[in-house]
């Protein structure tokens, strides 16, 4: 089967996706951020995320960020909230205060580890993102039965990884304790998705997975971003940003359409779902979707 083939039958349905932004730093980072927002909300995403540094380190901003999308946009915005080592009650008051604000899905994640007690944390912090879904759950039972909540996922073991079945036990928990939803860590093999996918559902995990694709075209970034989750970047990558490092152009088509062939591939196997680490880089997120065949909302409508 030829890959415009599969491309054409792929583009009769349209894709549902997501798109990750994080918080701005500055001015300058901050109109690049509402550029690529406003570029990408045509696109009619299921939703978008907004990440939360380590230890909190971006909370006020990311707050800001979430709340300005549900005034300003037609967006549904997903918060990141980072957990381990921090205090329960200060976690759950910063999820009320999204709710407050209008925001209805969390994406749950353990966060940075800390260096050095090796999560021997005080009484009354959290040491693991299972206790924080559960809690999200049970806090408050309106608030838990509103929100959406997603978690991550490896599809291959990250650094911190105790083997196969620990990994996947913990997502088994992380699901039973309410999870809607798990967001994979990028990858670049399709084969990789799917071993995985067989190796949840033989556990018992039944949640979506949905597969996370990296919109990183600086690939000296995208090596560093991989060896700290633990993703494997194929000798074929490699070659495809040879001799580009100062060729941003050249980088960003390679970029696009690497990730639309990843998508297609992902299609073809059934995947239905793509969430897309954007780097606020709306540039990259439209090229990938349009190679799908994903048109923005008004013209489908038109």
């Amino acid at each position: 089967m030829s890959h415009l083939s599969v491309a054409t039958r792929q583009a009769e349905k349209r894709p549902n996706v997501s798109f990750e932004f994080f918080p701005p730093k500055n001015e300058t980072m901050d109109e690049r951020l509402w550029e690529c927002v406003r570029r990408l909300e045509p696109m009619a995403p299921h939703f978008v995320s907004v990440t939360y540094g380590a230890g909190g380190s971006t909370r006020a901003r990311t707050h800001e960020t979430v709340g300005r999308i549900v005034t300003d946009t037609r967006l549904t915005p997903a918060a990141h909230l980072t957990c381990v080592g921090a205090p329960r009650e200060e976690v759950l008051q910063t999820a009320e205060d999204y709710y407050e604000a209008g925001v209805r899905h969390i994406v749950a994640l353990r966060g940075d580890a800390p260096q050095d007690d090796d999560f021997a944390q005080p009484e009354g912090r959290y040491t693991n993102v299972v206790d924080l879904v559960t809690d999200l759950r049970a806090h408050r039972p309106d608030l838990g039965k509103v929100f959406e909540i997603s978690v991550a996922c490896y599809p291959e073991p990250h650094p911190d990884s105790r083997g196969w079945d620990a990994d996947l036990a913990h997502l088994k928990r992380k699901q039973d304790a309410g999870a809607d939803r798990a967001i994979t860590q990028f990858f670049f093999e399709p084969e990789i998705y799917f071993e995985f996918v067989e190796k949840a559902r033989a556990a018992g995990i039944t949640i979506p997975l949905v597969p996370g694709i990296m919109l990183q075209p600086n690939f000296n970034g995208l090596k560093k971003f991989a060896k700290m989750c633990g993703a494997s970047v194929p000798d074929w990558l490699h070659k495809l940003y040879e001799g580009l490092d100062d060729d941003a152009d050249t980088r960003d088509l390679i970029t696009a359409n690497v990730a639309a062939e990843l998508c297609h591939k992902l299609a073809d196997g059934g995947v239905e779902q793509f969430h897309f680490y954007t780097l606020n880089r709306a540039n990259l997120a439209l090229s990938t979707c349009h190679l799908l065949g994903l048109k923005p909302a008004t013209a489908e409508a038109a």
